[in-house]
């Protein structure tokens, strides 16, 4: 039994509402969750319409929650379970096989993370039972109060660098509630960032390339997946694919390049927070910015001390605004960390080492 069904044990019940417009799929999650002997299954909603109202009357720790079902689908159901009875989502659908645009909306606006739903058989939603109940004991402790403080508002403005730039890169790192917290950031950042900024999320392979055209859609900046033999160019955002870890490497010419590695980590593999930090202050040394944002773990830890090591400047967001706060909490605690910052501030802390 995990460190989280452990806790779970020790406390009361968690208690569930299973939002699915399968009847059958309904009494298969029940069925799944309640084997686990730590979750209570408080209620069940065919649509996103009784999931909100259901949730409100229930009272529920975590809603699962399908995202298709007809007339009020799951995106309703988490902009208004959000907006009337803030509650954990973890959205459990197949729509992921086809269409990432809605469920990293979902993500966005309140849910705390998603679980495919097999496709071919509601019977190989038990291939996923383990997936699924890891991340809702995660979602049963997280901080849901962030997202009544919402502050996107995206900088159209240029701004004024010093001529000597003290800094050559920025290396971001983010896990559950990253999407979220990632855009918040580089919505503060200016038109015309002088550096790059390179971004881990983890998140599964099939997510990148929304996940990059949405954060394209919220920022003047270049947003770019990472591929093998890429430059690094001023103002430009470069996610790290979601299959493999990322590092960046200075070639015989001093260009410095996207590359991967097959070394792996044991806090967390494609996409590795370490790897990409600790590569970065090989390269960057002392002109590293380092970011570890709101994620359940300790990956970041390593790559934050080797960039706090080399003479970088490292930032961390703040327990209160993070949906989980293992990542930068551990970063933390290790001593290691220059500046913690609320997310809404993260952007301006990022601007201000550069000005």
């Amino acid at each position: 039994m995990s460190n989280l069904a452990q806790n779970s044990v020790l406390r009361k019940k968690i208690k569930l509402l299973i939002a699915d417009d399968s009847s059958v799929m309904r009494l298969l999650i029940k069925d799944l969750l309640e084997s686990e002997g730590y979750f209570e299954i408080v209620g069940m909603a065919n649509n996103g319409k009784e999931a909100v109202d259901k949730t409100q009357s229930l009272k529920p720790d975590v809603v699962v929650l399908d995202m298709i079902m007809g007339e009020y689908d799951g995106l309703y159901a988490v902009k208004n379970i959000m907006k009337f009875t803030p509650t954990p989502i973890i959205i459990l659908s197949s729509m992921g096989n086809n269409d990432m645009s809605p469920i990293l909306e979902a993500l966005e606006i309140g849910a705390v993370d998603y679980v495919n739903k097999p496709q071919k058989s509601s019977l190989e939603v038990r291939n996923v039972k383990q997936e699924l109940v890891k991340k809702i004991l995660v979602a049963a402790d997280v901080n849901l109060g962030l997202y009544t403080e919402d502050s996107k508002t995206v900088n159209l403005h240029p701004h004024t660098f010093e001529e000597e730039q003290r800094y050559e890169v920025v290396a971001i790192g983010a896990s559950t509630g990253g999407p979220s917290a990632i855009e918040k950031v580089l919505s503060k950042l200016p038109v015309n960032m002088n550096i790059p900024i390179i971004i881990i999320q983890h998140m599964p392979q099939r997510f990148i390339k929304s996940f990059t055209e949405r954060l394209s859609s919220l920022t003047p900046l270049e947003v770019v997946v990472g591929k093998k033999g890429m430059e690094l160019k001023q103002g430009q955002v470069i996610i790290s694919p979601g299959d493999q870890n990322m590092i960046i490497r200075k070639r015989s010419d001093k260009k410095v390049i996207i590359d991967f590695t097959d070394e792996t980590y044991k806090e967390y593999n494609y996409p590795s927070v370490n790897s990409l930090m600790v590569s970065a202050a090989k390269v960057f040394k002392e002109k590293t910015i380092g970011v570890i944002l709101t994620g359940m773990g300790k990956d970041g830890t390593i790559g934050m001390q080797a960039i706090k090591q080399t003479g970088g400047y490292t930032i961390a967001q703040d327990k209160r605004s993070s949906v989980v706060f293992g990542m930068p909490g551990h970063a933390i605690e290790a001593g290691i960390v220059d500046k913690v910052a609320p997310i809404n501030d993260v952007g301006a802390c990022i601007v201000g080492c550069l000005s």
